[in-house]
């Protein structure tokens, strides 16, 4: 089951760097997305979203090839295999462009401009709908970044890590000492007599 994040941000530019480093990591295997998408509320209050999958431009290429191979077939029973080509191509093509316009894959439109218009003016906002993830790799490479979770189906703990990442505060992974804490105990251990 996918798990949805969404984080803000109070720069406008923060919350496309956080997707290209999330893309990077997603290359290096370490994080699956399903969908990504960026809004940013500008200067002038106007809600920008940036889809991370172009459903138009797949949808055209999709039905482009579907279009040509059903309209060569027709164009051979007429005895025109290349203007069933060419105007099956062209059909299919205007007819997958229009489904993908209106298709919504991934993360709900409408729940992305709810919350996106809840945005101040210079901010901006990561929508993130993760299949799977390496926690404590993904979350070491965010901690560079500063934002706060908006919303998110993560359970309370793993939220509670996100949001300390993201706040710059020292990570504290399972297994691994709190920041300052090794050096904490032995400072205040004191010496048996000897």
């Amino acid at each position: 089951m996918a798990e949805l994040v969404v984080v803000g941000f109070d720069n406008p530019n923060e919350a496309d760097r956080a997707l290209v480093e999330l893309a990077r990591l997603q290359r290096e295997y370490l994080i699956d997305l399903e969908d990504a998408v960026v809004a940013i509320r500008g200067p002038d209050g106007k809600l920008r979203l940036k889809q991370s999958v172009d459903l138009v431009g797949a949808g055209a290429a999709g039905g482009g090839l579907w279009g040509a191979m059903w309209g060569s077939l027709v164009g051979l029973l007429f005895l025109n295999p290349l203007l069933g080509l060419v105007a099956g191509g062209a059909l299919g093509a205007g007819a997958g462009a229009l489904s993908g316009s209106l298709a919504d894959y991934g993360i709900n439109d409408d729940f992305i401009r709810q919350v996106g218009e809840t945005l101040q003016p210079n901010t901006s906002a990561l929508f993130v709908l993760v299949r799977k993830a390496q926690p404590e790799k993904v979350l070491q490479e965010l901690s560079g970044f500063r934002g706060r979770v908006i919303r998110s189906s993560l359970s309370p703990e793993q939220e509670a890590r996100l949001q300390t990442a993201l706040s710059g505060s020292g990570i504290a992974m399972p297994g691994s000492p709190s920041p300052g804490g090794a050096s904490a105990a032995a400072s205040t251990s004191t010496a048996a007599p000897g």
